[in-house]
């Protein structure tokens, strides 16, 4: 009898799986296969199951759109350096505060934690403003005939994109609460051999938060890929611009949709494999460290 049940809670499972997964993978499916078809082809079949298939006329045409409308190249390599440089700015930022908050004790402690914590629950649209002004005030230095010279302000620069993001409130959080499952005894027994509070952080920590690094780095390279309200405000340019905000830019000079997924097809590929490279860790820092505590 326990069995029978334990297959048909298996078959549940599985069909609610099943469910999920089609949910989840059939629009990406229908973007990828609208990529490779014309116009008239993507609205026949939106009839039948083929649309979710590369099937029928293909051809690379929408690609070529892409590149041909709008400068795709500059657009990709200034999100990937303004992604990158962020993700490791802040896997370094981050860790080194939760390690602050985590392992060294000092009075105002909880307190900043706290406030920290209540930063998570102030959506990013509050601070655009107040944020994009006081960006408007900071200098720009250059370096021009062997001496530092101000040279603009921030606006339409990749470090405006990035130095605004590198401390994430959420990211803190979850190495502090990853820290908390190393055992002190390491850092103890490190202590007793000389080594001080940044070689504790750098061999004995950080070396067993794999996962939890895996974890940052997907929700700042998310963040960060995503961006498009900050560039949207402080980006006028086109050599700075973004993925995220050249789509718009995109969307004006085209109405085909084939040429439109094409596009999307392209900026999601860099998430894609983002994910899949850090899945593995990603799922470990979820189900071993969570957000107990």
């Amino acid at each position: 009898m326990d069995s029978k049940i334990e297959r048909k809670w298996s078959l549940i499972y599985y069909l609610v799986m099943a469910f999920l997964v089609v949910i989840f993978v059939g629009p990406m499916a229908f973007m990828v296969a609208s990529s490779f078809k014309s116009d008239p082809q993507i609205f026949e079949d939106l009839r039948s199951a083929r649309a979710f298939l590369p099937v029928g006329e293909l051809s690379l045409d929408n690609y070529r759109a892409v590149f041909a409308k709008t400068p795709l190249l500059l657009y990709f390599v200034n999100s990937m350096l303004i992604t990158l440089i962020t993700v490791v700015l802040g896997v370094l930022v981050n860790s080194m505060a939760a390690f602050g908050l985590q392992r060294v004790h000092w009075r105002g402690q909880k307190l900043i934690l706290a406030l920290i914590l209540a930063i998570l629950v102030i959506p990013f649209e509050v601070l655009a403003i107040p944020l994009m002004m006081i960006v408007s005030q900071l200098p720009a230095i250059g370096f021009e005939a062997g001496q530092f010279v101000v040279t603009g302000s921030w606006f339409n620069s990749l470090h405006v994109q990035i130095i605004p993001f590198v401390a994430n409130a959420f990211c803190i959080f979850l190495f502090y609460q990853f820290f908390k499952d190393i055992p002190l005894d390491l850092d103890d027994a490190a202590r007793i051999d000389g080594a001080g509070l940044f070689s504790i952080y750098w061999r004995i920590v950080m070396p067993n938060a794999k996962p939890v690094i895996a974890t940052a780095s997907i929700v700042l390279f998310l963040a960060m890929w995503n961006q498009y309200l900050w560039p949207l405000l402080v980006i006028q340019g086109q050599d700075t611009r973004p993925v995220m905000v050249g789509i718009q830019q995109f969307f004006g000079r085209t109405t085909a949709w084939g040429e439109v997924m094409a596009y999307a097809t392209l900026v999601t590929i860099p998430v894609l494999t983002a994910f899949i490279f850090f899945q593995r860790q990603f799922v470990q820092s979820v189900a071993g460290a969570g957000l107990k505590g």
